[in-house]
Parts: structure tokens; C-alpha cells; sequence
């Protein structure tokens, strides 16, 4: 049977220090033939240089990137790999999960992330939706990615001076060249979220920021939806001077018989102001995403993710506005340098 499956590297990029590493231990139960797999760790402190010098390393056709606390259950490996029996298919991912068992916190976090209204079509990435298909890097994540060794090889990796964001910019190009990216539901790691809400909100603006540095570097249509956030905290500054500027009256008469021949005219008015309208609709947004998390998620926990939601658009609009101003340069170290390589025994 090994013989007809390709070889897989599982590269995991960790930080220096800790010798025991969630993902290795996972990967060492995958239900994959002994001798058609290695795993590699890369410790450093930038994950796109750590990979980078990794995949240089690796032997195998195909790379398995996990990161450090990610663990993939043991039967999915060689489904995933058999999407690769269409030759464009580039690369194939899934989502990554939160365990059953993690703290309440974390899966109020959850029910965040793959939340439509916060993340929008990269909620897939935190929740398995839908069923297999081609997709974009929207979502795609690189905690649960398989990808075709030689087609990274030829783009020259990743873009160090990103991260994150570094493997999304890669995918827009393997599409803009033809490749297929595909979304597997079914092919899933357990990892858990943040786990305080100064993680949580550190993690967002690190997104945003990312977003932003990547549309700097590599500009597409697809991130256009990136740019509601940023726009939505751009409109909660503005709003007390919109509320002096744009007030709005609303007259209006009814008109009824009185006694005998009179009439009687009864006028109405209503101060409505315009800049709150958007405002209005993004609360009724909240309470509809809330009903439809509770479906799925159960009440407490949606309602625990009421605020949650609004801290994610500000957060990671904040971030993309940083991100659009901060000074971009290449990383200044040599390929690979600072980074230690390990290959894990199975």
C-alpha cells in the first residue's frame, strides 16, 4: 500500500525552547505508512523564515504544515492526500477546530470565529462548512495545509516579509497560475483559540494588520471585503460630528372628522438622524448572527459572543489601519538564519 502513496514531510514551525510539541506527538499517531513520512521541526522567531528554510530541506512531494499546537486526528492524512491525484490540485486544507474539552472562554471564542458576520467566507477555516470544493485562500489556513512541494518551490516559498498572511499571498499566486486550491471540511486539526480575551484581541489586530500588509504587497480584488472593518471604525469616529451635520425630521399629519362638520388635523414628529441608520443595521446584523449561533451553538454561548463580535470588527480594523502605514521591508536576515531544523524520529 505505501507504495502508491507519495511521500509527506509534516513541517511544524515552533519557537525555541519547549522540547515537547503538541503536532509532533499527533503526527506520530497519523495512520500513514512509516517510511513515506518525516516530520520536521523549524525553531525560530519568524514562522515564514522557519518554513521557508524547512521546505528547503524536506524530500518529500508533499508538505504537511501544521503549527505547533495543532493536532490532526489519526484517518484523515490519506484522504487528503488522494485530492492530489488531479494534477492541478495545488493544495488542500481544511479547518482547524476547537476540542470539545477546551475551557468555556476558548469556545465562546469559537463560536466567534466561525461566525459569518465576523469572519465572513474565512469562518470555513474555524468550522467545518459546506462540502468538498475549490476555493480561495479565504478559506484556507496554514495550521491545516497540504501542498505540493514543487509548485511552493517554484513561487520561492513564502514571502518573508509577511506574516500572517504569508501563505495567503502565495495562494493567490498558485490560482493566478492556474493551480487548484480545494477545501475538505472533513480533513480537520484540533487546536485551540486564544486563551484570554488579551490574546484574543492581540491575535485580531495582528490579522488586520497582516490583511493589510498583504494587499500592499500583493493588491487583489479578493480582499476588498478586508476593508469593511477598518471603513466601520472609520464611521464609529466620525459619528458624533455626522450626528451634528446630518439631523433628520420626520413630519407627518393624519387627518379625522370630528363632530359635526369638523376636521380635525393631528401632526406628528420624529427625530431620526441619518448616521445612525448604519449603526441600526449593524445591531440588527448582531442579533440575527447571534439567533443563528445559538441554533448551531447553543444559547449561552452566542450571547457570550454578543460583544465579542463587535470587538472583532474593531480590532481587526484597527489593525488593518496599521497595517497600512507601517514600513515594509524584506527580512533582513539571510534565508534560514536563526533557524534550527529537527527531524523528528516516528
Amino acid at each position: 500500500m505505501s507504495e502508491t502513496l507519495p511521500s509527506v514531510t509534516i513541517l511544524i514551525a515552533a519557537r525555541p525552547g519547549p522540547l515537547e510539541i503538541k503536532a509532533v506527538m499527533a503526527s506520530r499517531q497519523l495512520d500513514y505508512p512509516r517510511d513515506k513520512l518525516e516530520i520536521i521541526v523549524a525553531r525560530g522567531h519568524q514562522p515564514s523564515v522557519q518554513r521557508n528554510a524547512a521546505l528547503k530541506a524536506a524530500t518529500s512531494e508533499l508538505i504537511y504544515f501544521l503549527d505547533d499546537d495543532s493536532a490532526p486526528p489519526p484517518n484523515y492524512l490519506r484522504c487528503a492526500v488522494a485530492r492530489f491525484s488531479d494534477a492541478k490540485v495545488k493544495m488542500v486544507g481544511g479547518p482547524n477546530l476547537c476540542p470539545p474539552d477546551a475551557p468555556k472562554l476558548e469556545r465562546v471564542f469559537a463560536v466567534v470565529l466561525s461566525s459569518w458576520l465576523a469572519f465572513g467566507p474565512s469562518r470555513a477555516r474555524y468550522g467545518a462548512v459546506g462540502k468538498l470544493r475549490e476555493t480561495s485562500e479565504k478559506e484556507l489556513i496554514l495550521c491545516n495545509l497540504l501542498a505540493r512541494r514543487e509548485a511552493l518551490m517554484k513561487l520561492g516559498g513564502f514571502n518573508e516579509a509577511l506574516y500572517p498572511n504569508e501563505e495567503n499571498a502565495l495562494m493567490d499566486e498558485l490560482q493566478r497560475r492556474g493551480g487548484k486550491l480545494l477545501y475538505d471540511p472533513q480533513f480537520i486539526v484540533y487546536r485551540r483559540p486564544r486563551p484570554t480575551l488579551k490574546a484574543f484581541v492581540k491575535m485580531l489586530l495582528n490579522y488586520g494588520r497582516g490583511r493589510a500588509e498583504q494587499f500592499r504587497l500583493h493588491p487583489t480584488f479578493g480582499s476588498a471585503l478586508n476593508f469593511v472593518p477598518p471603513l466601520f471604525c472609520l464611521y464609529l469616529v466620525l459619528l458624533p460630528p455626522l450626528m451634528k451635520i446630518l439631523p433628520w425630521k420626520i413630519h407627518w399629519e393624519t387627518t379625522s372628522v370630528g363632530s359635526g362638520s369638523s376636521v380635525i388635523h393631528d401632526m406628528y414628529q420624529m427625530d431620526v438622524n441619518l448616521s445612525l441608520l448604519p449603526l441600526a443595521g449593524y445591531f440588527l446584523a448582531l442579533v440575527l448572527q447571534t439567533l443563528v449561533s445559538a441554533l448551531r451553538h447553543g444559547f449561552v454561548k452566542s450571547i457570550l459572543a454578543w460583544p465579542l463580535l463587535a470587538l472583532t470588527h474593531i480590532f481587526y480594523g484597527l489593525g488593518f489601519w496599521r497595517g497600512l502605514f507601517t514600513k515594509l521591508k524584506p527580512n533582513d536576515q539571510k534565508p534560514g538564519a536563526g533557524v534550527t531544523l529537527e527531524n523528528i524520529p516516528m
